[in-house]
This record gives C-alpha cells, structure tokens and sequence, in this order.
C-alpha cells in the first residue's frame, strides 16, 4: 500500500525522491545545503576507509601499498576533521548516502575484479584512487566557499586542511602513475 498521492516503495521514482528529496524539501538556505554536503563527504570518507584496505589487498606495487595505507591513516584524521566540523557549526556529525561515492567505488571494484595482470591492476587502482580524490577535492573546494560564504572561517579553515591532503595524495597518485606504474603496465 501506498501513502495517498506518493509513490509506491521500491519504484524508481520512489528512489529518485529519496534522493532527490534532500534538494526539493529539506534544503531551503545556503546552511543547509552546507550541512547537507558535509553529511555527503562524511558519508564517502567513511566509505573509502572501507574500501582502502581492499585496495590494499590487492596492489601489487610496494610503493602503491604504501599509499594507500599512509592514505588510509589520512582519512581517518579527515574524518575527525569532519566530525570538528560539524560540531564547530552545532551538528551533530551524520552520514547521508552518496550515490557518487558508492559509484566510483563501485565502479573501482568491478574493474579491479576483472583484470589478472598485476601490474595492470596496479594502474587502474591508481585511476580509482585518483577518481575519488578529485571527487573530494570537488567537495573540499565548495564546502571551503559556502563556509566563507556563510562567515564559518572557522570551518573553512578545517576544511583547507583537508583539502591540502587531497591535493597533495593526487599529485603522489599521479607521479607514481607517470613514473611507475603506467609504464609497467605497457609493458605488460
């Protein structure tokens, strides 16, 4: 049964407002849709602290392994970092779904599981790292520019450090990918 004039559970129109939702009723000001974005980024820091030890698992490469558990303790302080954030703007820290995140992982996942060459995989773990740090990086830029907007210097001061991180791990990904790891996978 369905509620009068709503959708039906587990239709696509149903999911698509679930989601959707968010924009057209509980974000009315530049706050909440600050807030609804650091829930958004809280949500995909926790997930990549999920899937980082699997990406560790399966690379190859020594100095990839290291990485992305050097990565991995980051994230973790990102995380705090966040969860500061949240308190310094009087929220309580909270996770909503993001399907952006869980895509790329996704996305990361499959292509991982098909490929049987080492050196191969190690590249393409580098594009899905390098993947999500420029979906963070997106999300880092804005929040730091609604922060200001909003006069939460605080917060975008937080949020820079951060930021920084993700910067600096996609320059590392990108000159081990250039150095390293391409080159040994066209070699392959």
């Amino acid at each position: 049964m369905r509620p009068v004039g709503g959708p039906r559970v587990g239709t696509e129109t149903n999911q698509k407002e679930t989601i959707m939702g968010l924009f057209s009723k509980d974000i009315t000001t530049l706050d909440d849709l600050f807030v609804h974005t650091l829930q958004d980024i809280y949500y995909a820091e926790n997930q990549i602290t999920k899937a980082l030890p699997k990406m560790i698992g399966k690379a190859t490469s020594p100095e990839l392994k290291q990485g992305f558990e050097m990565h991995l303790k980051e994230t973790e302080g990102q995380i705090a970092r966040l969860e500061r954030v949240f308190e310094m703007h009087g929220q309580k820290p909270k996770a909503v779904q993001c399907p952006a995140i869980d895509g790329i992982i996704k996305e990361a996942n499959e292509v991982a599981g098909d490929i049987a060459d080492k050196d191969v995989l190690d590249a393409a773990l580098v594009a899905s790292a390098q993947a999500v740090e420029h979906y963070e990086i997106t999300r880092y830029g804005t929040l730091i520019a609604w922060a200001k907007q909003l006069g939460r210097d605080d917060c975008a001061a937080v949020l820079a450090e951060t930021l920084e991180e993700e910067k600096a791990t996609d320059i590392k990904l990108s000159k081990m990918a250039e150095t390293k790891v391409n080159r040994q996978a066209e070699l392959a």
